[in-house]
């Protein structure tokens, strides 16, 4: 066995300081190279003080210890590296433009179909430059989290983190009411995972389901109701998340994002078939409703939740981040495609902008918009499936499954859970199918913090003993600004949809009250 083998061992887990000072290093290679004796024996005047994971006060300006190393330091030559992107294993890694690709088709779904409405609430000056200052802060954050998480895997030699093993690793590195929090940092984030997926899904299930409607009410006369048509879509939807791998799934994923291109171009050609205009439109709406918009913008843009994965999944995952990278050309364009979307859709159908822009096509009249409608109804269904299957792998995968691993019905438990998740996503589009106010309430409710605040207060904690005293105060004052601005966003946009959902309640309540006493009357006739 090498001299040294124990001493590489140590530096793999922390034990042995791999950044130390002059003395330090001296002292370190003495015991090395000399001959092995017994510890206990040493003198005591060693005591490496790089090892503590907290500050120092009694250190000296220069000393260059392991965790309060200065991250911008150049004169690291001597010092072993790891590098997290090197000791990457993926079977089947993506290209540049693989990973540029998903990140845009994951942008083509109902939250572009929204913009219209969402401009409608802000107006096209105000929508526009709304949207683009949401664009740039959403993408900062992006960036501020893939920074994050490098350094954080570099610090504990891994080659890659998750959302919540960052989160968690990032309070461990910050201040001790941070450390304190450290435990349940993973529980919060999953919580809003979990509930953004569930609120995808009932996006989702209003969409199919509305559309749909439109079509079987507009094209063939057929009288029916959008809660009956999800009574229709609710056993296909079981079946569907009854699928335990996703490979199954694919076939049907290409097919969808295929119709769902199709369908966008067809789409494009209502809006400009007849000249938009800003006649009888607005350059700003009322503050009253930008809430609504700023949900509505965050639900369309962030896609928070998938950044990490494909940039794991990446063959140069260098390439992800820098001024011309994917993340940045990616952003770009889907920022265009949205502002474009909205503000065109808007000055095309102004203040009758319907939820989903498929519900203002001409299918009374053309049966290319109803095709078009049947389409993206598919296409999303298909969708329904993959989003469930996140909220299924955290419900299964980080808490009831590891209740049940000696259950010798753990199989049925699973489709039994797949099963629920269904039937709360049905529930509730049932109860409020609203698709304008589930947009804004979801994108207000979890991508407020999951997009904003969290990259922010992780970034803090992570290079809390990392940078010199004015650079952390710079640091605490520019993400203060974004997690207090989340934390608005969150808590304004979460009550203005709430607001909405209760204001189209009391709307319906007269009817319902009328609806009650007939039946109340006929039931007592002879």
């Amino acid at each position: 066995m090498p001299k040294n083998i124990l001493a590489e061992m140590g530096s793999q887990v922390g034990l042995t300081p791999a950044r130390q000072n002059k003395k330090e290093a001296e002292e370190w290679a003495r015991r090395q190279s000399g001959p092995m004796v017994n510890p206990s024996f040493e003198p005591d005047d060693f005591l490496p003080q790089s090892l503590s994971p907290v500050k120092d006060e009694k250190k000296r300006p220069g000393d260059k210890g392991i965790f309060l190393v200065n991250m911008k330091e150049k004169n690291l030559q001597e010092v072993e590296e790891y590098e997290p992107y090197d000791n990457r294993v993926v079977d089947h890694p993506t290209t540049n433009t693989e990973t540029l690709l998903h990140l845009l088709k994951g942008s083509l779904g109902t939250g572009i179909l929204a913009m219209p409405h969402a401009f409608a609430k802000s107006g096209y000056v105000v929508g526009t430059i709304g949207t683009f200052v949401i664009g740039v802060l959403c993408t900062y954050c992006i960036h501020v989290l893939m920074d994050s998480c490098y350094a954080l895997c570099k610090r504990r030699k891994v080659p890659s983190l998750t959302y919540t093993a960052a989160a968690e690793a990032a309070l461990l590195e910050g201040p001790d009411w941070c450390k304190v929090c450290a435990p349940y940092a993973a529980h919060v984030v999953n919580a809003f995972l979990l509930i953004y997926q569930i609120g995808t899904c009932c996006v989702y299930v209003v969409f199919v389901s509305e559309n749909i409607q439109y079509v079987m009410t507009n094209q063939f006369g057929i009288s029916v109701t959008v809660f009956e048509v999800m009574l229709w879509i609710l056993i296909p939807l079981i079946l569907i998340n009854w699928v335990r791998d996703l490979k199954y799934l694919a076939p049907f994923s290409a097919i969808a994002n295929a119709v769902t291109i199709v369908s966008f171009g067809i789409i494009l050609y209502y809006i400009f078939r007849e000249t938009p205009t800003i006649e009888g439109k607005v350059p700003a709406g009322k503050i009253s409703e930008f809430p609504l918009f700023f949900g509505t913008v965050l639900f369309a843009l962030e896609a928070i939740g998938v950044i990490l994965p494909l940039e794991n999944e990446m063959k140069t995952p260098k390439d992800f981040v820098g001024k011309f990278g994917v993340l940045n050309r990616a952003m770009i364009s889907i920022i265009i495609l949205y502002v474009g979307m909205g503000m065109f859709g808007y000055l095309q159908y102004g203040n009758d902008a319907a939820g989903s822009i498929t519900l203002n096509l001409p299918s009374k009249t053309e049966v290319l918009a109803s095709v078009v409608q049947c389409l993206l109804a598919f296409a999303i269904f298909i969708t329904h499936g993959l989003a469930c299957y996140v909220a299924i792998d955290i419900l299964w995968n980080e808490y009831i499954g590891n209740l049940l691993l000696n259950s010798s019905r753990r199989f049925i438990w699973e489709y039994i859970l797949r099963t629920v998740i269904v039937l709360v996503t049905f529930g509730i589009a049932a109860a409020v199918p609203e698709l304008d106010l589930f947009i804004s309430l979801f994108g207000a409710l979890c991508l407020s913090a999951l997009g904003l605040a969290f990259p922010a207060f992780i970034q803090t904690c992570t290079y809390w003993y990392y940078v010199s005293d004015s650079e952390r105060i710079r640091m605490i004052i520019k993400n203060s600004i974004v997690v207090v601005f989340g934390a608005l966003g969150l808590v304004v946009g979460t009550w203005t949809s709430l607001e909405g959902i209760i204001n189209k309640f009391s709307a319906h309540a007269p009817v319902l009250n009328a609806t009650d006493s007939i039946l109340n009357e006929t039931s007592l006739l002879p």
